[in-house]
């Protein structure tokens, strides 16, 4: 089974993809100075479910 990611911008969720479509996508966007994020598909579902609620990772 391949797992599948999300795409998480201020503009909501993509839609299911494989990693390497994820990691494009996040370059594309970074070119374009828009913060992007990928989580995981479970994750996706839990932020949809939850108002789009996400949690910027706090990197220390």
């Amino acid at each position: 089974m391949q797992h599948k990611f999300m795409v998480r911008t201020d503009r909501g969720l993509s839609k299911p993809i494989p990693r390497a479509e994820a990691i494009e996508m996040v370059k594309d966007y970074s070119s374009q100075g828009v913060e992007a994020y990928i989580v995981s598909e479970d994750e996706g579902k839990r932020i949809e479910k939850n108002n789009n609620q996400f949690n910027t990772p706090k990197w220390n």
